[in-house]
C-alpha cells in the first residue's frame, strides 16, 4: 500500500475516533453544567450515554432546577426517565409549585406523572381554579312541580389526591345528586326559587370532593327553570289507569250477564222440549185408556170442549186476540 493512501486512512480513522470520543464524552454538556454550578461528573455523563439516557436532558433539567433553587440529583432524573416519565413537565411543575408555595416534592410529582396525569396542568389548576358547568339537572319538589337547575362548580386540583382520585365526572355526578336531593326534600318549588343558595349550602355541606382529585371551592346556582307539573301528570295517568280498570271490570260483568242470559235461555229451551215431549205422550195415553176401557167417548168429547174453551180464553187474553176471533 502506498504511503499517501495509508496516511489518508489514518487521518480518516483519527477523525472518526475523535468525533466518537466527543459523542461518548459530552464535554460541552459537562462544561455548561460546571458554569451553572451543577455538580455532575464527566464519567456520570458517559455512563448515561451507555444506559441510553440522553445526557442533555438530564443536564438541562438539573441546570433548570438548580437555578430555581431546587435540589434534585441526576440519579432521580435518570430513574424517572427510565420509568417512562416526562422529565421536563415534572421539573416545570416543581418550579411552579415552589413559586406558588404549593407543597410538592419530587417523589409525589413523579408519581402523578407516571399515573398518566399532567402534573404541570395540575399545579396550574391549583393556582388558577377551574369552573365546571353542570348539565341541566331536573328534580321534583314535594308539590309535584319540576325544577331544572344549572350550577357552576369552582374547583382546584388537590395535589395529594391526584394519584387514585376521581375526576370531573364524579364531581358532576355528586353535585347533581345533591341538587336532586335538596329540591326533592323541599315542601314546594317556591321555597327553592326564593332561596337558591339553599341548594349551594346543602351540597357543600355534604363533602362531595371526598376521594376526588379536586377540592370544591364554591357551588353557584346559575339558573333555575320551572318544568312540568309532574304531580298533576301522575294523577292524570293514575285516573286514566283507574278508568281502564273500571271499564275492564264493567266489561267483565257484562260478559257474565250475557253468559247467564244465554244459560237461562238454554234452560228454557230444555224445559220447553220436555213439555213438548210430555204433550206428545198425551195422545198415546188416551189411546191406551180407550183400549183399556178407562175412557169413554163422552169423556173424550167433554175433554175436547174444555180444551177448546181454554184455547179461546187464552186467545182473548193476548193483545189483539179479540180482533182475530171476530175476523
Amino acid at each position: 500500500m502506498e504511503p499517501g493512501i495509508s496516511l489518508i486512512l489514518i487521518i480518516i480513522g483519527s477523525v472518526i475516533a475523535f468525533f466518537f470520543l466527543l459523542y461518548l464524552l459530552p464535554v460541552n454538556l459537562w462544561f455548561t453544567a460546571q458554569l451553572s454550578n451543577v455538580k455532575i461528573s464527566l464519567l456520570n455523563l458517559v455512563l448515561m450515554r451507555l444506559r441510553k439516557v440522553p445526557p442533555s436532558l438530564v443536564t438541562n433539567a438539573m441546570i433548570t432546577s438548580t437555578k430555581a433553587g431546587l435540589r434534585i440529583t441526576s440519579n432521580e432524573i435518570e430513574t424517572h426517565y427510565l420509568a417512562g416519565g416526562n422529565v421536563n413537565k415534572v421539573i416545570k411543575a416543581l418550579i411552579s409549585a415552589d413559586k406558588a408555595n404549593i407543597p410538592l416534592d419530587f417523589k409525589l410529582a413523579t408519581a402523578i406523572d407516571l399515573a398518566g396525569r399532567d402534573v404541570f396542568d395540575a399545579v396550574q389548576l391549583s393556582v388558577n381554579p377551574q369552573v365546571i358547568n353542570t348539565p341541566p339537572v331536573a328534580a321534583v319538589a314535594k308539590d309535584g312541580i319540576q325544577l331544572i337547575a344549572k350550577a357552576r362548580v369552582t374547583v382546584r386540583a388537590n395535589i395529594n389526591q391526584l394519584v387514585g382520585g376521581a375526576g370531573e365526572e364524579t364531581i358532576l355526578a355528586r353535585v347533581g345528586e345533591g341538587i336532586v336531593t335538596t329540591i326533592g326534600s323541599s315542601t314546594n318549588h317556591k321555597e327553592v326559587l326564593e332561596n337558591p343558595d339553599r341548594i349551594s349550602k346543602t351540597v357543600l355541606s355534604k363533602g362531595l370532593d371526598s376521594g376526588t382529585a379536586f377540592e370544591i371551592l364554591s357551588i353557584d346556582i346559575a339558573d333555575i327553570d320551572i318544568g312540568e307539573n309532574v304531580g298533576a301528570k301522575l294523577q292524570t295517568d293514575q285516573a286514566e289507569a283507574d278508568l281502564k280498570v273500571a271499564n275492564a271490570r264493567a266489561e267483565e260483568r257484562r260478559a257474565m250477564a250475557v253468559a247467564t242470559e244465554q244459560e237461562m235461555k238454554a234452560k228454557a229451551q230444555d224445559a220447553k222440549a220436555k213439555v213438548i215431549e210430555a204433550e206428545a205422550q198425551v195422545p198415546l195415553a188416551m189411546a191406551e185408556a180407550f183400549r183399556n176401557g178407562n175412557l169413554g167417548v163422552m169423556d173424550y168429547y167433554k175433554m175436547q170442549n174444555i180444551q177448546a174453551d181454554t184455547d179461546m180464553r187464552s186467545s182473548i187474553s193476548k193483545p189483539g186476540g179479540a180482533g182475530k176471533d171476530k175476523s
